[in-house]
């Protein structure tokens, strides 16, 4: 929204300016405020008296400073319905890349401007709120420059830990000697530490810490990784309740069960209704909104019932003869009219796609304002700077031509993990070699991505609760023999703690990385955050295994760790969409990989339109961060890209996905 108010530049004129900014910024409207000084163009501009107030170039004031009433109708900007009374604690969560944190974000500045006291707080290990932001963020709550009253806390898994194992260490005994230290340290420097002490963190600033803020908002990591978190309140209270001995695998004098109280505070707030509400995010997607589905469930079975529901990008063509556009609004909509029952109950909010990154305070205010007018059109796109770039097929052939080994296939939510891992996995069986494909995601979509069975193909999960079972049973039967009765029930106890969850999927994981040796196996990971933890694991194996085979000369080790690696063993490939936010945390992800010796083999640029091309002014619009974001890659970040066109009809079920892997078909239909 463009204002001009004109005026001699009086202190009248400068406070008609400030009230303006104030209101606007409140409102979460956009505004360029343009000073108008020079007699001649106030004249021009038809202002009889000053101040005066032009709204895209229509006059609404004159004379005298405006009242508040009259500025805050200026914008008429529609509260959603998720600000009017909002809770203590907002919790957006779903699917990965449905723009949890930029709404996240966008709701805490609006909050802010109102005039509350806000602490915006990201659960997930990759969050990129620093990006958008644009300050560091750290794990102590930082003021955001430039929006009173809004301050910034980032639940930084690796300092949580650490601050988590100091305070274990100080309780230890003065006479403890240092290598009895060094053991207590490496008891707790593995994943189930680094959730423990995440979730304590967590639990404090819904148990009371926080007390100082009117709301907390939290940015979560998408909606498997989310889940694991709502659910340990629950989990933990119920396990320390019948444990009077506190969780021994977290090492000696952890002191846990000092927690209870906390622990029992944070599933109060989070039950509460009055205090707490769950906003499940989606995108006119049939999968997002399935997913929001599943977990609006599960979230009742955790008894946090009052949820919203928030359709993002919302899209609706505006030119009938761009393809591209059109089936892009009819895939959205398809998905609208059919959704869950479970969704159509709940109090709902759109928010439509916008022709800007949500980078940076304007952007983010002007996300959730009524009057975001696009940005001046890129004009036609044309896909013949993309033309060098190869495509899923040519990945494949060069795959297929291994013979054996591990794909990972990594990155942020939402990006396509699935469907390239899918599609990679189909095209090595259609090229004759045989495929396990499997996933780490707890949300777990690769069935309803393949629709369908293929010979040569074997399609499983790393189910957690099953691995969980499955590590009980196996730590029962070799540790039980010779133990009486109480010492068995004592060690069930010990093994039935949350954290044993992260532990027996560690185990599955390399149980897959090494069949690897003689087959291929193609795995999808969780969301970088998630993955990240579980490299984490496999870095605190190894250190631990080279610690007990020191000594033994005799033999060969090899650790999940060093598969990973390997180069000739494991292939790396990082998925993105050609936009800033997903592109800067695949650079992220590729830099935490490389501090561990692990180097990516290829990134994928997943559902670009400008290789599919359109002309639609709000596509369009969007196409030049595109560009940007390919000029980046080639500019040194990928050392190699291939690339996947937006296609109007999804890359669903076996025959669409055999297209992107098929040298004649992969060509058709993008």
């Amino acid at each position: 929204m463009l204002i001009k108010v004109a005026g001699s530049g009086c202190s009248k004129c400068q406070y008609t300016i400030e009230l303006i900014d104030k209101l606007a910024r409140a409102a979460g409207v956009a505004v360029d405020i343009d000073k108008v000084t020079g007699a001649d163009e106030i004249q021009r501009l038809g202002a009889t008296s000053t101040p005066a107030v032009f709204v895209d170039g229509v006059l609404v004031h004159s004379g005298g400073i405006p009242t508040h009433e009259a500025v805050a109708g200026w914008f008429d900007a529609e509260v959603p319905g998720f600000l009017k009374g909002p809770t203590r604690h907002l919790f957006f969560t779903g699917k990965g890349g449905v723009g949890k944190t930029s709404l996240s974000t966008a709701t805490a500045l609006r909050l802010a401007d109102a005039g509350k006291k806000v602490l915006l707080v990201s659960t997930d290990a990759a969050s990129n709120l620093d990006e958008m932001l644009g300050i560091e963020l750290r794990n102590i709550a930082t003021p955001v420059p430039g929006v009173a009253g809004l301050s910034v806390l980032n639940i930084d898994p690796d300092n949580a830990a650490e601050s988590y194992r100091q305070r274990v260490l100080v309780q230890m005994d003065a006479d403890a000697t240092e290598t009895e230290r060094a053991t207590v340290r490496e008891q707790l420097s593995g994943a189930c530490t680094t959730e423990i002490a995440s979730f304590d963190e967590f639990a404090a600033l819904l148990s009371g810490d926080a007390g100082a803020y009117d709301h907390i908002v939290f940015d979560t990591a998408p909606t498997g990784h989310t889940l694991r978190l709502l659910s340990l309140p629950q989990a933990w209270s119920g396990f320390l309740a019948g444990n009077d001995r506190g969780a021994s695998c977290l090492g000696p004098h952890s002191g846990l069960k000092m927690q209870e109280v906390r622990f029992k505070a944070a599933l109060d707030a989070l039950s509460d209704p009055g205090q707490t509400t769950v906003i499940l995010v989606a995108r006119a997607d049939k999968s997002a909104i399935a997913e929001a589905a599943r977990t609006s469930e599960e979230l009742r079975t955790l008894g946090l019932n009052n949820q919203r529901l928030i359709i993002n990008g919302v899209f609706h063509a505006s030119d009938p003869t761009d393809a591209v556009a059109c089936a892009i609004a009819a895939l959205g909509q398809q998905a609208l009219d059919a959704m869950p029952q479970v969704l159509q109950t709940l109090p709902q909010d759109q928010v439509p796609l916008r022709a800007f990154d949500t980078v940076g305070l304007p952007a983010l205010r002007a996300l959730l304002a009524t009057h975001a007018a696009p940005s001046a059109s890129a004009g036609k796109a044309s896909s013949a700077a993309d033309q060098h770039l190869p495509g899923l097929d040519v990945l494949a052939d060069e795959l297929a031509a291994t013979g054996h080994g591990l794909i990972m296939v990594m990155g942020k939510g939402g990006v396509g993990k699935t469907t390239v891992a899918a599609a990679l996995a189909l095209g090595l069986v259609e090229r004759g070699k045989t495929v396990h494909l499997s996933t780490t995601d707890p949300a777990a979509h690769l069935v309803g991505t393949l629709e369908g069975e293929v010979p040569g193909l074997r399609v499983d999960r790393i189910d957690p609760k099953v691995e969980t079972q499955r590590y009980i049973d196996r730590m029962m039967a070799s540790k039980s023999p010779g133990l009486n009765d109480q010492e068995q029930a004592l060690l069930l106890e010990d093994l039935r703690s949350p954290c044993t969850e992260e532990v027996a999927v560690f185990h599955a994981f390399s149980k897959i990385v090494n069949e690897a040796r003689s087959a291929f196996v193609v795995l999808d990971t969780a969301p970088t955050g998630h993955s990240l933890l579980l490299m984490d694991a496999a870095g605190a194996y190894h250190r631990q295994t080279l610690r007990d085979f020191e000594g033994h000369r005799s033999g060969r080790m090899t650790t999940p760790l060093m598969r990973l690696q390997d180069a000739t063993y494991t292939r790396i490939i990082l998925v993105t969409l050609p936009e800033i936010t997903p592109v800067s945390q695949a650079a992220a992800l590729q830099d935490d990989l490389r501090r561990a010796s692990i180097e990516p083999y290829a990134w994928v640029i997943n559902k670009s339109v400008l290789a599919a091309g359109t002309h639609d002014p709000l596509l369009a619009a969007r196409l030049a961060g595109e560009r940007k974001q390919m000029t980046r890659m080639a500019g040194g970040l990928a050392a190699r890209s291939f690339i996947v066109p937006w296609r109007t009809r999804p890359p669903i079920g076996l025959a669409e996905l055999s297209k992107l892997v098929n040298h004649q078909a992969g060509k058709e239909d993008a």
